[in-house]
């Protein structure tokens, strides 16, 4: 065997409990059986087995719980429980932890309400979204209940006291039964289809959970749910709450309470008419004053005084204003006019012929300027070049030896410009403008 197979006691105890406190069932269960070993703990606790004829759980209520208890539980009592389930781990015992009880047999009726109310809040009968508002001054009001109940005096009388003037269609119905939700959701349809009536008064006077139980009847909530006309549930006292509470336009604790909500009083709704008709009545008188000094400045005024003046005045006027427009209009005709000839002339200045005629012209100007530059150029040209040519025949060697001078060459060809460039006895090539003449030096003589 392994150690990890080895449980402290205390190890498996808290196994055991994480065990319970995570089963989703055990954490919101629902337990019938017979108290036993009941005790009430100073500080409010209860504990208590809950036992049948074959098993026992022990149970503790806290007092933060038990304190809305309608009833003080005792050994012997057969009740219903709903609470969690965990392990108790100093002694190692499993119990449950209640956190509503009631006594069984009522209790079944309980399940069944808490069951119902869940079901129609998930399909959003209670939603707000649905809530119709109750008229502020409503002319017929609907009573449903029973017509020799307590209920439907108070409501009758309370109505009547506050609101004299509103009509009552009184639905009588039975409110205790098997047959009353049937009854009720009748006078209900019945009601919406009767006209003008604008609220209805749904209830009955207190009583235990069983007498008030046609008021949990899913058909009655379906039915004050499907009502066009708002609906206020009056049933039982202040403490009692039923489905019809939850489903209805507006909930009243008690059915006295209810008409006081399905209508105004009238003392308080007079006393309001009068003082808004005094404040009509000052806004009124003001609004005449206003308007009546309003009235007398137009009287005074010179339209009234002197209507003919005024309207030679504003004869004269309309003339004026027409002779201005008239000049207007004619000057800017007139300059209108203006544009479109500039505007024409540019056009016929800018127009491709036009500019081709330019262009052509400007042309043959360029072509005669050229060709007088070519001209002046060459005339130039030749003038200088003949005026170079005189000064290269001026300096041509054949012009200085036409008057009679000579040019001396050595037999190699290079020019004899020093007696020093020839020897006696070399010979020598003289050149003369029409010919030349070979000789031998016989004797050199320097300067």
């Amino acid at each position: 065997m392994s150690n990890d197979q080895i449980f402290t006691i205390s190890g498996l105890t808290n196994y055991l409990k994480r065990a319970f406190d995570n089963d989703e069932v055990l954490q919101n269960i629902w337990l019938k059986g017979e108290i036993s070993n009941f005790k009430k703990h100073s500080r409010g606790h209860m504990y208590f087995t809950i036992k049948d004829d074959q098993s026992r759980i022990q149970a503790v209520m806290f007092a933060g719980n038990n304190r809305f208890l309608k009833f003080l539980p005792e050994d012997g009592m057969n009740i219903i429980v709903r609470g969690n389930i965990t392990v108790y781990e100093a002694t190692g015992q499993y119990q449950i932890y209640v956190n509503e009880m009631q006594p069984d047999g009522v209790g079944n009726l309980y399940l069944a309400f808490e069951q119902l109310k869940k079901k129609l809040e998930l399909a959003g009968y209670f939603d707000d979204q649905y809530k119709k508002a109750l008229p502020k001054i409503p002319r017929e009001i609907g009573v449903i209940t029973s017509p020799t109940g307590a209920a439907v005096r108070d409501i009758i009388t309370t109505l009547k006291r506050r609101f004299p003037i509103a009509k009552i269609a009184l639905f009588p119905v039975l409110v205790q039964g098997s047959e009353a939700p049937g009854s009720i959701v009748k006078a209900i349809r019945q009601a919406n289809e009767v006209e003008g009536i604008d609220v209805l008064i749904v209830g009955r006077g207190g009583g235990s959970i069983e007498e008030l139980w046609a008021f949990n009847e899913e058909i009655v909530a379906k039915a004050i749910f499907q009502s066009k006309i708002p609906i206020i549930s009056a049933v039982g006292h202040e403490t009692d709450t039923t489905i019809a509470d939850f489903i209805a336009d507006k909930r009243a604790a008690t059915p006295t309470a209810a008409a006081e909500l399905a209508v105004p009083n009238w003392e308080d709704l007079a006393e309001k008419i009068l003082q808004r008709k005094i404040r009509i009545q000052r806004a009124t008188l003001k609004k005449i004053e206003t308007e009546r000094k309003k009235l007398t400045n137009l009287q005074k005024s010179y339209a009234f005084r002197y209507p003919e003046q005024l309207v030679k005045q504003k004869e004269q006027q309309l003339d004026r204003i027409l002779d201005d427009l008239q000049r207007n209009l004619r000057l800017c005709i007139e300059r209108k006019r203006t544009e479109l000839h500039n505007l024409d002339k540019d056009i016929q200045r800018n127009h491709p012929r036009a500019l081709i005629a330019k262009a052509q012209d400007q042309l043959k100007n360029n072509q005669a300027l050229l060709k007088q530059q070519l001209t002046l150029i060459k005339k130039e040209k030749e003038f200088q070049f003949i005026q170079k040519l005189t000064k290269l025949e001026a300096l041509s060697p054949l012009k200085i030896m036409n008057r009679g001078y000579s040019l001396s060459y050595k037999q190699d060809g290079n020019l004899i410009k020093s007696v020093h460039d020839v020897n006696v006895g070399e010979t020598l090539n003289i050149n003369l403008q029409d010919g030349s003449v070979f000789c031998q030096v016989d004797k050199i003589e320097e300067k």
